[in-house]
């Protein structure tokens, strides 16, 4: 693992390897499927996240396909060196798969804080702001991450952006009474939201909120000024940005290598 600033600013675009020259091949000079090769670096970063806990901690557990694999390692550590956690989950498929994989929980009436939390990221910039929301988790994802001493985000290379917005739309959870009403305010400030459906019906959250997309055409210039004029719309639960709660990175990158990164000084 790499902890230098020139390793570690290969998560983002202009640093690293060249894109075309790091791509594994196979035999015959064949590429490697995209999606085996993005699924890798993910794996790297979920399971390199779980070597960063310690005995007797209380630890967040994010929501996501990177998570994914820090939930399986931190299994792994569980049953082998009978390391001794506490976890908490952030939404209700995290809490079905770690049950499954014999990870004790603990809900947040029991902690008054979370040692660590793992989680993913839909986004994150240089300043380590960051759009989540992509799985509908965002609530229980904030509170958690609000209540953490350290969060350790895992991506891949793909999620390390310049500017936030630009590719990936900023969820939004809403009261489904004032969902027009936000919506309306938002594209206001020059977003296109749209609910979120899935099999011609809305998402439904864990809190039984729905979710608006909402895409900024150039992305979000100002992510904390977005978030405080967000804040104060009416029926509007919580925003996709999360602002100064990460404290570090971990970037799986295509040949499994995984870099680490500390936020920069604000």
């Amino acid at each position: 693992m790499a902890g230098d600033s020139a390793s570690a600013r290969q998560g983002f675009p202009g640093g690293g390897r060249d894109a075309i020259g790091g791509v594994p091949r196979l035999r015959g000079g064949r590429r490697e499927p995209t999606l085996r090769r993005v699924s890798r670096a993910k794996e790297a970063a979920g399971r390199a996240a779980a070597e960063h806990v310690r005995d007797g901690w209380t630890v967040g557990l994010g929501t996501g396909s990177t998570v994914h694999f820090a939930l399986e390692r931190l299994a792994e550590r569980i049953r082998h060196e009978r390391l001794a956690v506490r976890g908490v989950p952030t939404s209700l498929a995290t809490e079905r798969e770690a049950r499954e994989l014999g990870i004790p929980l603990v809900s947040l009436d029991d902690v008054a804080s979370v040692d660590l939390t793992i989680d993913g990221a839909d986004e994150i910039d240089e300043r380590f702001d960051m759009i989540k929301g992509g799985g509908a988790a965002l609530l229980r994802e904030k509170v958690v991450a609000f209540l953490s001493r350290r969060e350790l985000i895992v991506v891949d290379r793909a999620k390390c952006v310049e500017r936030l917005g630009r590719a990936f739309p900023l969820p939004v959870e809403v009261v489904p009474f004032a969902r027009a009403v936000v919506a309306r305010r938002i594209a206001a400030l020059g977003a296109e939201c749209a609910l979120r459906v899935r099999g011609g019906q809305p998402v439904v959250t864990d809190n039984g909120n729905h979710v608006l997309d909402c895409r900024f055409r150039d992305g979000i210039a100002d992510a904390r000024a977005m978030e405080r004029t967000l804040d104060e719309i009416p029926g509007l639960v919580e925003s996709g940005l999360f602002i100064g709660l990460a404290h570090a990175l971990l970037v799986g990158d295509e040949s499994g290598a995984v870099h680490l990164r500390e936020r920069p000084p604000r």
